[in-house]
């Protein structure tokens, strides 16, 4: 599939119409999903509808943005008016939101083309995308592994072109390390930088939504659609928003003394042979093309796993007590009594990954136990965010890995909650601290299978993010790779 600017030059032309464009992906989505199952409701009449409005505007001679046309797939868990939002859990398989969330109204209003919602780990807790209540997403370069979660389906959507870009959301990696398990670029923003509106809370202080692309110019194009403050969010920055597009540039040295800063501590044990042999040539790579490699410490990044797993499923055991078979959503079967029908929605209505984590996060919140766990677990979250405060002293971006290793076979680590978790080993500590992170193609190993490099900046440095990362981009063809489905 073309990249968006490719697809805006032949809208303008009119060399193509975006209803063509919409339905060649549709058919493209019809003939894929039987083996890919990365949507989880096509939108085709919506889809045709939107596209058809972009093509009247065009006809009257109106002008239209990079986005009008481009077909698009939003993360099951953001609020779609009309539309079912079900977050792949039973729950909430009947609830279709009365309101579009903050994002995809800014998708609708540039004229994006809205093809469908793609599948996740129920809840998005996950990351393999095998704990969604309706189906499996498969991984396009081998439809036996799974695409890493929990915004595995639109990460294997944008792989497999049934979709230009598509938006996921990341609380501890659950947009960058599907990205590197499907070979495409996926940007976790700065915590605020995009709205938060209208996206189901998982954990509240660590969500944040992002975009995938084929490239990086196009994850580029679709963050600055969606960036900007939102008075309905309490967390949205007031920031002025740069033109990411306009400072991507194919090489390095125009700028001064860039310093890139390599996380010791992401090297080593738990880390495959062949994911650290191509990230330490992407490394020696960014410094050919003018960049400073420093090695710096991050002696708390250790400790992200096991400060995440008690944070995040904290907060989500008080998100989740909405759910209790009253006020929307699914509901059991009546009881004896009230209580019955609240323990039979939950116990019915939520996998064993959610129950799992609801159920943690109960317990350390409980009288006794709070300041040994939660309160403990935040004062970690402070000394990581410290580590990275340090570090920024003296590099201006760190690197590392996106995951440990490439993807992995589908079912292979459902038993084992903990090696599990390990795989966001990586990510989970950039949102403690709260910063940008952004995952691209860096090679792949010897089943053919992509391996993604980590890029971790300052506070609303997502624009120096994609500038390093579309230079490395040009001067490799990584990208350029696509699987045989």
């Amino acid at each position: 599939m073309a990249s968006i600017r490719e697809l805006h030059e032949q809208l303008v032309k009119k060399e193509r119409s975006a209803v063509e464009i919409t339905q060649e992906t549709l058919d493209h989505i019809q003939e894929l999903e039987p083996k890919l199952h990365s949507f989880l409701h096509i939108t085709a009449q919506q889809a045709l509808e939107q596209a058809r409005a972009v093509d009247a505007k065009i006809a009257a001679g109106e002008e239209i943005g990079l986005l009008a046309g481009i077909p698009i797939g939003v993360k099951d868990n953001m609020c779609t008016k009309g539309i079912p939002t079900t977050c792949a859990s039973r729950i909430l398989e009947n609830f279709v939101p009365p309101y579009e969330s903050t994002v995809t109204q800014k998708l609708l209003d540039a004229g994006a083309v809205v093809v469908g919602k793609t599948n996740l780990d129920e809840f998005a807790m996950g990351s393999s995308t095998e704990n969604s209540a309706y189906q499996v997403t498969a991984n396009p370069w081998d439809l036996s592994r799974v695409p890493g979660g929990s915004s595995g389906g639109s990460a294997a959507a944008v792989a497999a072109e049934e979709c230009v870009v598509a938006l996921g959301s990341d609380t501890g990696g659950s947009i960058r390390q599907p990205a590197s398990f499907c070979g495409v670029v996926g940007l976790k923003p700065t915590y605020g930088l995009v709205s938060r509106y209208g996206l189901v809370a998982y954990a509240s202080s660590l969500d944040q939504i992002g975009p995938f692309g084929k490239s990086v110019e196009d994850t580029a194009i679709l963050l600055k659609a969606i960036a900007g403050y939102d008075p309905k969010d309490s967390t949205s920055l007031k920031v002025e928003i740069p033109d990411y597009v306009a400072s991507l540039k194919p090489d390095l040295k125009a700028r001064s003394k860039l310093r890139i800063g390599v996380i010791k501590e992401t090297f080593g044990e738990g880390l495959d042979a062949v994911v650290e042999q191509a990230v330490t040539k992407a490394i020696e790579q960014l410094q050919r093309l003018g960049a400073e490699i420093h090695v710096i410490s991050c002696p708390n990044f250790r400790y992200g796993v096991p400060s995440y797993y008690i944070i995040a499923p904290s907060e989500a055991s008080a998100n989740l007590a909405r759910y209790d078979g009253v006020k929307y959503g699914w509901r059991a079967p009546e009881g004896d009594n009230l209580l019955s029908m609240y323990k039979r929605t939950r116990a019915t209505g939520f996998g064993a990954e959610v129950k799992r984590r609801i159920m943690i996060g109960t317990y350390a919140l409980s009288a006794g136990y709070y300041d040994a766990y939660y309160l403990k677990a935040q004062k970690v979250r402070t000394l990581i965010k410290q580590d990275f405060e340090n570090a920024f002293k003296n590099v201006d971006v760190l690197v590392c890995p996106t995951a440990p290793t490439t993807a992995f076979k589908a079912g292979e680590k459902t038993a084992d909650p903990i090696s599990m978790y390990l795989n966001d080993l990586m990510t989970i500590p950039v949102n403690l601290a709260g910063l940008p992170g952004l995952s691209l193609p860096c090679g792949f190993d010897e089943q053919g299978l992509p391996i993604g490099l980590q890029l971790i900046g300052k506070v609303l440095r997502e624009d120096q993010l994609l500038q390093i990362a579309y230079a490395y981009e040009q001067s490799t063809s990584w990208h350029l790779s696509q699987p045989k489905i």
